[in-house]
């Protein structure tokens, strides 16, 4: 049996997406128990210089969807980065969810040839593929995926290494 890019990609963008949106029902748990505004824990950043939370989430988010897309060669859906609550954020991660499922194996034909190009006020990059897959997409995604997750247990909600991991498939 071969693995394609889709069973490497697909099941581990679905699997932190939901994870996401269960740290974002432990956040309004939390605060409805705390007496707290939730913007504290959206707002919340680990380094002046770094993105808070909201934005990790849409970041990774974005990496979700454009992975799905350049690998597909399909076209990319764009969202306005204007949540300000956990129900608009929520919203956010079942859309790019929505966006994941609806590719199938064989919408991945070729994608570890596939020519990517990104273009950055920086730099251009040129992959294919598969590299675009491993030095790319899982490295940013999962990046912000933790990010998302360490500023929340710095913040002090109550989730653990269970919590980020998610429920394991069968």
């Amino acid at each position: 049996m071969s693995i394609s890019v889709f069973d490497i990609l697909h099941p581990l963008l679905l699997q932190h997406l939901r994870n996401m949106e269960v740290w974002l029902d432990k956040i309004e748990q939390h605060c409805q128990q705390q007496s707290v505004e939730p913007g504290v824990y959206l707002s919340a950043r680990l380094h002046p210089e770094m993105f808070e939370f909201r934005r990790q989430l849409q970041i990774a988010c974005d990496h979700a969807k454009g992975a799905m897309a350049r690998l597909t060669g399909s076209e990319l859906p764009t969202y306005p980065d204007n949540e300000q609550t956990t129900s608009e954020l929520k919203q956010r991660i079942q859309k790019t969810s929505a966006f994941v499922t609806s590719f199938q194996r064989g919408d991945f034909t070729g994608a570890e040839e596939r020519t990517i190009q990104l273009t950055y006020p920086w730099q251009t990059y040129d992959f294919n593929g598969l590299t675009y897959l491993h030095y790319w997409v899982l490295p940013n995604f999962l990046f912000h995926v933790n990010m998302a997750y360490a500023i929340l247990r710095q913040a002090g909600l109550n989730i653990g290494k269970v919590d980020y991991l998610g429920p394991v498939p069968a």
